[in-house]
C-alpha cells in the first residue's frame, strides 16, 4: 500500500490538533503545536540559521552556542531577541520566510514516509503559526507563479549558466537576479546558489525562471540553437583603374575613400548601432 501524500498527513494532524514533530523521510521536519504548523525545515533549503548567518547577524558559532543553551524544548529565539541579535519582528519574519520556503519544497514530493513524535519542538521555539489549509494554498499559489514565469521545470535542477551575450540592447534586473548572474558558475543549481547567497530557495528558483524567460540564462531552447561564427572580413576594394589600366590614375572610376580617422570612427559607431537593432 502506497504511503499517503504529505498534504493528507498534514491535514490529519491538524484535525487531531497534534503537538510534536513530523519527520518527512530524510528531507525535513514539520513542527506542530495544537494542530497548527509552527516551523518547517527542509534539507534542500536554507533554514533560519543559514539566513541569519549569511546576513552577518550571527555567526555559525553563535548559533551553535545559542542552540546548546536553549536545550531541548527551549526558546532560542527569545534568547536572540533578549541579547539584541534580532528584533522580535525580524525573528518572526525569518521564521515565516524559512517555513514557507521549506514547506514548498517538501510538498513537491508526491508520496513520503513520515514519522510523528509527540512534543518534539524546534530549538528556536514557537514564534509564528500557520494553519495547514492556508499553508497548502500558499504553496499552490507559489507553484502557479513559477509556471507563469517559465512553464517548465528544466531550470530547477540544472546548473545556472548565463548567456555570454544578452539579447537586445538592455536588460532590467532585480537585485537578486543580478546577484545570481554574478554568482552563477555553470556548476551550481538554483538551490545551491540560494545556500551560497543566503537567500530563500523559492525566491532564487523564481528569479532563475524569470531569467530564463528573459533569455539571460541558457535554457533547452538556447542550447539547441546553432552557434554563430564571425564572418571573415571582406577584402579591401581594389584601387580604381584609369583608362590606361594603371591604378591610381585619374579616370571615371568611383571617388577615393576618405581615410580621415574621424570619419572612420563615425562609420564604426553607425555600424554598431545598426547591428544592435
Amino acid at each position: 500500500m502506497a504511503a499517503p501524500t504529505l498534504d493528507v498527513v498534514l491535514t490529519g494532524l491538524a484535525h487531531d490538533e497534534a503537538t510534536g514533530s513530523l519527520r518527512v523521510g530524510k528531507e525535513g521536519t514539520v513542527y506542530f503545536s495544537r494542530g497548527r504548523v509552527s516551523y518547517v525545515e527542509c534539507t534542500a533549503t536554507p533554514g533560519v540559521e543559514g539566513l541569519l548567518g549569511a546576513s552577518g547577524r550571527i555567526s555559525v558559532t553563535g548559533v551553535r552556542h545559542t542552540r546548546q543553551e536553549a536545550g531541548p524544548g527551549g526558546d532560542g529565539g527569545a534568547l536572540l531577541v533578549d541579547r539584541g541579535v534580532l528584533s522580535r519582528g525580524e525573528l518572526e519574519f525569518c521564521m515565516l520566510s524559512a517555513t514557507l520556503d521549506a514547506a514548498f519544497f517538501l510538498l513537491t514530493s508526491r508520496t513520503v514516509r513520515t514519522r510523528f513524535r509527540e512534543n518534539g519542538a524546534h530549538w528556536l521555539g514557537i514564534h509564528w503559526f500557520f494553519d495547514v489549509p492556508g499553508l497548502l494554498r500558499e504553496c499552490a499559489r507559489r507553484r502557479a507563479r513559477l509556471e507563469r514565469a517559465w512553464p517548465s521545470a528544466e531550470l530547477d535542477a540544472r546548473p545556472v549558466t548565463p548567456l555570454r551575450q544578452i539579447p537586445g540592447t538592455r536588460a532590467l534586473l532585480t537585485p537578486l537576479q543580478w546577484e545570481l548572474l554574478l554568482a552563477a558558475d555553470s556548476a551550481a543549481t538554483p538551490v545551491e546558489l540560494a545556500r551560497r547567497l543566503g537567500r530563500p530557495a523559492y525566491s532564487t528558483l523564481l528569479a532563475v525562471r524569470e531569467l530564463g524567460a528573459a533569455g539571460l540564462v541558457v535554457t533547452g531552447e538556447t542550447a539547441a540553437l546553432p552557434k554563430r561564427t564571425p564572418k571573415a572580413p571582406a577584402p579591401p576594394p581594389a584601387p580604381p583603374l584609369a583608362p590606361s589600366g594603371k591604378p591610381g590614375a585619374a579616370g571615371s572610376g568611383p571617388p577615393q575613400v576618405n581615410g580621415d580617422a574621424t570619419d572612420v570612427n563615425l562609420l564604426l559607431r553607425l555600424r554598431d548601432a545598426l547591428e544592435a537593432l
